[in-house]
């Protein structure tokens, strides 16, 4: 495969049981194939991606002493600022070219899985920025919470397979900014090779391009999706549970050509995760005579710290 698939949100959400089966299957084979799509007529409407990008890109122009007060030590990273330098893809000893933002899910009274989960940082200077960013998340998380029960029909599981593990989960929206090239990189590149943690991604289109993907004859290949769609991959956590039937694909992000570096990039995935209870153990569905169990069993959270301290967000 050497193109990105791309799928209808619509065919899933019809009244046609044969529209809704066809996505099932082309979802399906499409992230055992390859591991990405992208997606139209998810829940994100011009708008509030336009008004999105208008207060990242604000909140990143700020003066460095602005955006370090949102750095709060103790959070790991997992709210609020991450400045430059700072994230390393596993394996990679050089930081890659980014620094971004993280909204995630706020702890709700009746709902002691949320104990842990830390407030949003609330920024100062930009109009709106909390609020905006937060209706993003819903819609993502809205996004993904469908996808995933077309996931679970496609290992033939119930639809809601993934609703109590996901609705009110540990997600998180991560703006970030890959900033303009000033001196030749010693091999760092905007994002190493990498593949992501959580169960599901769901990538706003970035404003440039260099997103590739790693496919299965070990070829790079650009990841474009078309105007107002989102590019969706499975990550760790997924293949893990579905026992690598439904494959993490390794992807990154490339330094532009020089007469581009001037050129800053910006892109927001939602990083789709489970509550931190859910158990990771390999699905009986996804285990048979061929395909013995790969891995030990494991929670999301504890996986998830292992991760972190991997790409350096805990030391």
């Amino acid at each position: 495969m050497n193109h990105i698939p791309s799928l209808d949100l619509e065919l899933f959400l019809s009244s046609n049981p044969e529209d809704k089966k066809a996505f099932v299957k082309n979802l399906g084979l499409a992230f055992e194939e390859i591991g990405f799509i992208s997606l139209k007529n998810h829940f994100l409407d011009d708008k509030l991606v336009n008004d999105l990008y208008d207060a990242i890109k604000a909140f990143f122009a700020l003066p460095d002493d602005k955006k370090s007060k949102y750095e709060i030590e103790g959070l790991h990273g997992q709210r609020g600022y991450t400045a430059f330098g700072k994230e390393q893809a596993v394996g990679h000893k050089k930081a890659d070219l980014k620094e971004f933002w993280h909204f995630g899910q706020e702890p709700i009274a009746d709902k002691e899985f949320s104990k842990n989960y830390h407030p949003n940082i609330q920024v100062e200077e930009i109009k709106n920025f909390n609020e905006i960013g937060m209706r993003a998340y819903k819609m993502l998380e809205k996004t993904g919470i469908y996808l995933l029960r077309a996931i679970a029909l496609y290992l033939k599981l119930e639809d809601n397979y993934f609703d109590q593990w996901t609705n009110y989960g540990n997600s998180i929206l991560r703006p970030i900014h890959y900033p303009p090239i000033t001196t030749e990189p010693a091999e760092a590149v905007r994002a190493g090779a990498h593949g992501d943690i959580n169960l599901i991604t769901l990538l706003m289109g970035a404003s440039t391009g260099g997103l590739q993907v790693k496919n299965k004859q070990d070829q790079w290949i650009d990841a474009i999706p078309k105007e107002n769609e989102l590019v969706i991959n499975v990550g760790d956590m997924l293949e893990r549970l579905t026992n690598n039937k439904l494959k993490s694909t390794i992807h990154r992000v490339i330094n532009p050509p020089k007469e581009s570096w001037h050129i800053p990039r910006y892109s927001i995935p939602f990083f789709m995760h489970p509550r931190m209870d859910m158990p990771l153990n390999s699905l009986p569905e996804c285990i048979d005579e061929n395909h013995p169990k790969l891995y030990e069993d494991i929670t999301a959270g504890d996986f998830l710290y292992e991760r972190l301290k991997a790409i350096g967000l805990i030391k």
